[in-house]
Order: structure tokens, then sequence, then C-alpha cells
């Protein structure tokens, strides 16, 4: 224990730490010294000198001055070598006394402010985004959310990089099956180092092999706020600027902030207007492998005629016709999201139009494929949020080989399927298809 050899604690850190360790003697009278030990990279070197330095020569008493640290906002007492090394790493500075070792928060904060939205831009409302630094977040949804019965429970996941985790809830709210499962499953999480809320989002999802999310991933605050107010648990995560929202409901993806803010009627519109856009952009590859293939005659004869036409100089069937320019629109997404972002829309923008363009003029590809393909893409870009983006992205690809292999019948089998394996889906016990969020408000038992 540290009360019998705070000498050792001190010289055993030393011995750990020896190239990243600074190590200075505060004089306090006489005869009386107090070893101080700290990270210069991780630990604020202003506040160990304003703080801790400074009151050592003003005080000139080293009981008075331990009783100052001591009662010094955020010191620990450091009890065995484990915590002692642990608020090192984390950038708290070492007080070493005779009899006792205290560490005293001085970390350096280094993150970026808080910026804009850029995933989930929206016309009206607010539009600052989470930062990095956990603290930060967790004040931005306190000064949208004042209620006592807020409450942030911390965490540590990572053996090595001792990540922090804030579980915050609605005490008066939220649904308690899902807070223990929760926190049973972020205590279960054994991973070496964790960086990232998508990361997270992975580990605490049992299922093994899935398609769509049943957590929300959002830079929001007001997002997390709402949710916070249907008596959900949210999960923040230090080092990073995003938070997993649980349990969700398969419309809660289909939700933009701006629905809020709009009259109903206009907010009901909205969002239909994207589930619309979600059925095209499932079933249009498909239709088309149907009825230029297999079912032309369930069309009108002139529509039937003009698709006919259209791909007269096409040497190859609808199906590779669909499927290589779905893939060169998977290649010009990717293409911009990560080209630099100085050059990505000019290049990608231009990239689409002379593929288009070249691909019809030379009889690749149909007129009417490159309308239908840019259907496609934007219907899948007026999806709020950018995971079930790419979920619906991956799923017309199996309605497609499905249209190829069955036509018709099929596509419908296929979205039958799909409409029953939703019905199955579970996000932290809660059906994944309940149709209004507000069901989770204060449930559970107490």
């Amino acid at each position: 224990m540290v009360r019998k050899g705070s000498g050792e604690l001190s010289l055993w850190l030393a011995d750990q730490l020896s190239d990243q360790i600074d190590f200075e003697q505060l004089k306090l009278g006489p005869s009386k010294e107090v070893g101080l030990q700290y990270m210069r990279s991780l630990t604020n070197s202003d506040t160990v000198k304003r703080y801790v330095v400074v009151p050592s020569y003003e005080l000139k008493d080293a009981k008075a001055f331990e009783e100052y640290i001591a009662a010094f906002p955020g010191t620990v007492r450091a009890e065995d070598r484990r915590t002692a090394m642990e608020y090192v790493l984390k950038g708290f500075a070492m007080l070493t006394f005779a009899s006792r070792c205290y560490l005293v928060d001085a970390v350096k904060v280094e993150s970026s402010g808080i910026g804009e939205a850029m995933n989930e831009s929206i016309v009206q409302g607010p539009r600052d985004a989470f930062s990095e630094n956990i603290e930060t977040n967790i004040n931005m949804v306190r000064r949208r959310y004042q209620s006592p019965t807020l409450k942030a429970d911390m965490l540590t996941v990572g053996n090595i990089s001792r990540t922090t985790v804030a579980i915050l809830y609605d005490d008066a709210r939220v649904n308690r099956q899902v807070l223990r499962e929760m926190k049973k499953r972020i205590e279960a999480v054994k991973i070496d180092i964790l960086q990232s809320s998508g990361e997270m989002e992975k580990y605490l999802t049992k299922e093994r092999f899935r398609v769509f999310p049943t957590m929300i991933v959002t830079e929001r605050p007001d997002r997390v706020v709402f949710n916070l107010a249907e008596g959900k648990v949210v999960v923040l995560i230090n080092s990073n600027g995003f938070a997993i929202i649980a349990p969700t409901v398969f419309s809660d993806f289909f939700t933009a902030m701006d629905d809020k803010i709009q009259v109903p009627m206009v907010g009901w519109f909205l969002k239909i207007t994207r589930y619309i856009g979600l059925f095209l952009t499932l079933t249009l590859p498909g239709l088309y492998i149907t009825f230029a293939s297999y079912n032309p005659e369930i069309l009108k004869a002139q529509i039937s005629l003009l698709i006919a036409g259209s791909r007269a100089g096409v040497p190859y069937p609808s199906f590779m016709e669909v499927f290589l320019m779905l893939l060169m629109m998977e290649f010009l997404t990717e293409a911009s999201l990560r080209l630099p972002k100085a050059i990505g829309p000019t290049a990608t923008t231009v990239g689409g139009l002379i593929l288009g363009q070249a691909a019809t003029q030379a009889g690749l590809v149909s007129n009417i494929m490159i309308i239908l393909v840019s259907a496609v893409a934007i219907s899948n870009f007026i999806i709020p949020l950018s995971m079930m983006g790419y979920t619906i992205r991956v799923i017309k690809y199996i309605i497609a080989v499905l249209a190829i292999a069955f036509g018709l019948v099929g596509i419908v089998i296929s979205v039958v399927g799909l409409i029953l394996y939703l019905s199955g889906l579970r996000s932290f016990g809660q059906p994944y298809m309940k149709m209004h969020v507000l069901e989770f408000r204060a449930k559970g038992d107490r």
C-alpha cells in the first residue's frame, strides 16, 4: 500500500516510465521535500506550475500543502501501482508526500473545437456537432437538457487505450432493462484499443451477421437530446465526435432533425418522400431487369418498345448493363468520399458526366439505364443517416440478383422477405419495426 511506502511507488513509476516522465523535487522548508512526477506530453505544464509549484513556495508548510492538494478539484489518492500508472498515463501529475501519494488533475486537452455538423446537415436548427473531448460533449448535452435526472455513468474500455466511455440517460424516463443491457455489453467489451463510436457500435451488437444497423451513430447534440427525452440511452466516447443511441427503430433512420422544426404536414410529407425514395432505390434496378428481359408484357406497349429500342445497340443482357452502371456509381461515390475536398466534387461530377455520355454514345448502355442509375443514386442519398444509406446500397444488389433468377416474382419474394426479416429484428430487446419511438418513454421496471 502507498501509505507504507509512497517513496517506493514513486521509484517504481520512475523506473517504468524512465524515458517519458519528468521528476522534480518541491522544497517545503529546510528538510521537507515533495516529489512531483508527470508526463510532459500528456500533462499541462502551465496547470502544474500555477496550481502545484507556485502554491508550494507560498505555503512553505508540508502539512498545509498536503491539505491543499487533497482538497484540489479532481485529486485522487494513489492507493496502489495500478491506480498510479493509469492516472499518470491519462495526464495526471503525481505528488509524493512522506506517507501518501496524490494524483492531481492536470490533463492536457488536445482536441478540435466545436465545429459544424458535416454528415447530418439541416436547413434550420442548431448546426454545432460533437467535438473530440468527452467533457465538452457532455457539456453540450447538458446545456440543452437541463434536468436533474440526467445521469452520466463513466466507464473505461480498452486495455491499452484506456478510453473513457460515458453512458448518458434520463433517470426518470429510461428503460431500465435497456440501461442494464447496455452497461453489461460495454463491460463485456475486452479489447486493447478503442478509438471510435463505430467500433464500439460493432462490439455492442450481438448479431454476428447483420445487415441493418440497430443503433444510431450521430454527430448531432440535438438528436441526442431528443432521444434522451424519449427514454433512450446514449454512449459518448472520448477522442471521438460521435454518439451512439440505443435502442432504435427503423423509422429513426429516416427522421431528420428538420422534421421536428417543420409544421406537422410538411414533416410528414418529407418523411413519406424518403420512404418513396427507399422503395425506388431498392427496386428500380430489379424492375428494369424484369421489364427488359422477363416480363415486358406488364408495361404498356409503347413503354416496352421504348425500352427495347433504347437497348437495341447494347451487346449484352440487361442485368450486365445494370450491374456495370451500378458499380460505376459506387466507384464515383467512394471516390467523392476519399478524394481531397478541394478536387473531389469536381472530379466525380466531371467523371460521371463523361462516363455516362461516352457509354451511351458507344452503345454500351442505354439512355434509360443512365436515367435509372441517376434516380437510384439520388433516392439513396435522401436517407438522413449514412448508416442506413450504406445498408440500402447493399440490399439493392440482393434484390437485383433475385430479379435475375425469378423475374418479378423474385422482387416480390425479396420485398416480403425483407419485411419479415425487419419484423423479427430487435434493438436491445425492443421490436425494430415499432412505429413510434415515444413508446419507449418511461417504460421498464423501476
